[in-house]
């Protein structure tokens, strides 16, 4: 059935590529991603791949700047290597925040990263949950952009949560949002902030009935946590019972974590796009795996298949 699919990973997350190729019952492609004295990345394919359907996983998260030409070289050593089709899987695409010009003489990063992506040789692009949807726009070959709104869902079912209220974090965020309070057939609430710098945001309002609900704050990314937190305390200080969150992408930089323990999250529920190291391993954050999810979307890829059934 998959005698001409093939799945490699750089050394971004290997354990999700792991988990990926099980969910396919397939095994993971040989490669070696090295580095040469210096400190240049080294990369040689270990098996042949001519005229095979490629599907390369690696999200570009920290190290961002290594995990992207890691990913770049990977790509063009598939190219001449004459795989067929080769599918860039970034479960978290990296340099994503930086969207638009909204300043002067800033860059647009995220243009920047499909350019050299599409330009290295990649025919298609999966990944899920970008912190823009308009990012899509950026790229001249076909993205699927995946959801992982049904991976939250049927976690927080479980717990059976009762009295619930969805909360965006940002105005930017009510789309997303009110997705999840039409799953959860609940109301949503809306955190209007201002943003003081690049790291830190002040809570100005909050839109919605809070007082005596269990809230998800729902949110694609968690770097440093403070905008979580700051968001956190406004609804504890609005009346909020027990606050969870469902957050894709646990970039957890910088003091996240310690901000975390000291807040008054009940838990936080992460995807494995990105590695959650041992180090990072806390009481009150929980892995959600998305490999059925990406094992799926790469099975109907390869098959010329609608993925369109993964949204529903």
């Amino acid at each position: 059935m998959f005698d001409k699919l093939a799945v490699f990973c750089g050394n971004a997350n290997p354990k999700l590529a792991k988990d990926i190729c099980k969910y396919l019952r397939l095994k993971l492609g040989q490669a070696e991603v090295t580095r040469f004295s210096e400190g240049e990345i080294r990369v040689k394919i270990n098996e042949n791949v001519r005229g095979k359907d490629v599907f390369l996983i690696q999200p570009t998260c920290s190290p961002p700047n290594e995990n992207m030409m890691e990913l770049l070289i990977m790509i063009d050593a598939l190219k001449r290597a004459s795989a067929s089709r080769i599918t860039a899987v970034l479960p978290y695409y990296g340099y994503a925040r930086q969207d638009r010009k909204d300043q002067p003489r800033v860059p647009i990063t995220a243009k920047l990263v499909a350019d050299l992506i599409t330009v290295a040789g990649a025919s298609r692009l999966l990944t899920i949950d970008l912190h823009a949807g308009q990012i899509q726009g950026f790229f001249d070959i076909p993205v699927d952009h995946l959801y992982a709104i049904n991976t939250f869902v049927e976690y927080f079912q479980k717990l059976r949560l009762q009295n619930l209220v969805v909360v965006s974090p940002d105005v930017g965020g009510i789309k997303m949002a009110r997705a999840y309070a039409k799953r959860f057939n609940t109301n949503l609430a809306i955190i209007d902030k201002r943003r003081i710098n690049t790291t830190q945001t002040e809570v100005m309002n909050i839109m919605g009935e809070v007082k005596g609900k269990n809230a998800i704050i729902i949110d694609d990314l968690v770097a440093t946590a403070g905008s979580l937190v700051e968001a956190t305390q406004a609804l504890k200080n609005q009346g909020a019972e027990d606050i969870y969150a469902a957050i894709t992408h646990p970039v957890l930089s910088g003091p996240a974590l310690e901000r975390i323990e000291k807040s008054a999250l009940k838990h936080i529920a992460v995807c494995d796009t990105i590695p959650v190291e041992d180090g990072k391993i806390h009481p009150k954050i929980k892995v959600l795996t998305v490999a059925p999810l990406l094992g799926e979307a790469i099975k109907r890829i390869h098959n010329e298949e609608s993925v369109s059934c993964l949204f529903d």
